[in-house]
């Protein structure tokens, strides 16, 4: 499953409606640390294929979800299950600090 790319219009069907968990990369394209983290979350979305979902948002287009969830700073990751979150990670950290978060859950 390729990472998704999610907007305020699909947000609610695409991670609170999802049957399984759901990493959330709240980033921007002006992110350096954004950048930084991505080929862990691409890794992350192979390696778990069909046990989670990965979604992306771009907080530019979608600033009423940084909002929403309360995001100051970002890459800031989100971690779905049941609609709720689980997880809130901020800043760049090491795939197994995600993976530590996600497991438990699957």
């Amino acid at each position: 499953m390729a990472i998704i790319k999610a907007t305020q219009k699909d947000f609610e069907t695409q991670v609170l409606e999802s049957d399984i968990p759901v990493l959330v990369d709240l980033w921007a394209p002006w992110c350096g640390p954004c950048k930084a983290l991505e080929p862990a979350v691409g890794e992350i979305s192979s390696e778990y294929e069909g046990k989670i979902k990965v979604v992306k948002v771009n907080i530019d287009d979608s600033p009423g979800i940084a909002s929403q969830y309360h995001v100051m700073s970002i890459p800031t990751l989100l971690i779905f299950s049941g609609g709720k979150i689980e997880h809130q990670i901020i800043g760049l950290v090491s795939k197994d600090k995600i993976v530590g978060k996600l497991e438990p859950l699957l």
